[in-house]
C-alpha cells in the first residue's frame, strides 16, 4: 500500500501520540507499505508554527524534514500534476492543505491516512481508523 500521511497523523506518529489509531500506526510500521509526507504537510506546520498555534522543538523547516528522514518517510514533493485533480474538486472542504493532499493521493494513487471526516467526502483512498 502506498500511504499518504495527513499532518497531525505524522505529528502523532513522531511523538507516539495517543491519539494514533492503532491501525494507522500498524499501516505505517508495515515494511511492505510505501509511506510519504507531502511538502504541503510542511508547509501547514511552518504557517501553523508562525501563527503559535504548533508548538514543536526546533523550528518546523528543519525539525520535520529531520523527522521524516529518521523515522524512513519519504518526501512527496507538489507539482503541477496535482493541479488539474485539485481543480475539478468539488467544494465541500475548504482547508486549502487537505484539498492538496486529496490531490495528490489521486495524482499518485496513495491512500491518505488521516482522522478528519471532512477528507471522507471526496474521491481518494482513506486509510480506515478501525
Amino acid at each position: 500500500m502506498k500511504l499518504l500521511l495527513d499532518t497531525h497523523v505524522f505529528l502523532w506518529y513522531i511523538t507516539a501520540d495517543p491519539r494514533l489509531p492503532a491501525p494507522f500506526l500498524a499501516a505505517i510500521q508495515e515494511p511492505a507499505n510505501e509511506v510519504y509526507l507531502s511538502a504541503a504537510s510542511i508547509w501547514e506546520a511552518v504557517i501553523k508554527h508562525g501563527l503559535g498555534k504548533l508548538p514543536l522543538p526546533a523550528p518546523p523547516a528543519d525539525y520535520l524534514p529531520q523527522q521524516r528522514d529518521a523515522h524512513g518517510i519519504d518526501a512527496l514533493p507538489i507539482d503541477e500534476g496535482a493541479m488539474p485533480h485539485l481543480a475539478n474538486l468539488p467544494a465541500l472542504h475548504r482547508d486549502p492543505f487537505d484539498r492538496l493532499l486529496i490531490a495528490q493521493a489521486l495524482q499518485h494513487g496513495l491512500t491518505i491516512a488521516t482522522v478528519d471526516s471532512h477528507v471522507a467526502v471526496y474521491p481518494a483512498a482513506r486509510l480506515p481508523v478501525a
